[in-house]
């Protein structure tokens, strides 16, 4: 699946997010800089990283939810191409319209960076169908702004469409009916706080993250 993964000033999970694509999707995945207007030829899969994009001025992911790119991001989600968001990924597209809601503040007002458990609520996704339905993995979390805030009339409809995808066992933010991660009414975008990509290796502490990309891999063949 050829991959770009985005790089805003202040990312630091870029390396992470490159690495674990080129493991499991694509050898030559590559960066793309937030500045150019395109995304490179044949991109099936954008990864937005983690990190603090622009130092979380004004709101986190804020000003790179109007970074010349997202307009490239924007028609390649229009078109049903995979849009991949990790914690301030995720807030970019909250920020970019290509999620609803939004992530404030921790509720203990803390970062937090720890592994935590989740529970996969839905297999039926581009993202999660490598899982089994109520499947316990472990993932890592590191932010500080991961509390999932929606409307009551938005939250029904994600909680009623199957699109509260991940779900914390234990809140460790504050969400919003624990929710951990969520995709878009079509499906081929999922914005999510724990990060897979930290947890694609028995190496760096387990592999439960890697499922997010063996089901993007067979979404492809399929």
């Amino acid at each position: 699946m050829k991959t770009a993964v985005i790089q805003f000033p202040g990312s630091n999970c870029d390396g992470d997010a490159l690495h674990a694509a080129r493991l499991t999707l694509d050898p030559n995945a590559q960066f793309v800089w937030h500045t150019e207007a395109g995304l490179p030829s044949g991109t099936e899969l954008v990864f937005v990283p983690g990190g603090f994009s622009y130092g979380d001025h004004l709101r986190s992911g804020a000003i790179a939810a109007r970074s010349p790119i997202m307009g490239a991001i924007k028609a390649h989600a229009e078109r049903g191409g995979f849009v991949l968001g990790v914690c301030n990924g995720f807030q970019v597209l909250t920020e970019a319209g290509l999620l609803p809601g939004a992530l404030g503040r921790n509720r203990d007002l803390h970062f937090t960076c720890k592994p935590v458990h989740l529970r996969v609520e839905n297999t039926a996704t581009a993202f999660t169908s490598a899982y089994s339905q109520g499947q316990t993995i472990e993932i890592p979390i590191a932010h500080g702004e991961g509390n999932y805030y929606a409307d009551a009339e938005t939250v029904a409809r994600l909680e009623g469409e199957g699109r509260v995808v991940f779900r914390y066992l234990d809140n460790p933010n504050g969400s919003l009916n624990d929710i951990a991660g969520i995709v878009n009414e079509r499906g081929n975008v999922l914005g999510m706080m724990p990060h897979p990509e930290r947890a694609v290796e028995a190496l760096l502490g387990g592999e439960d993250g890697r499922g997010v990309f063996q089901s993007l891999q067979g979404a492809l063949v399929k």
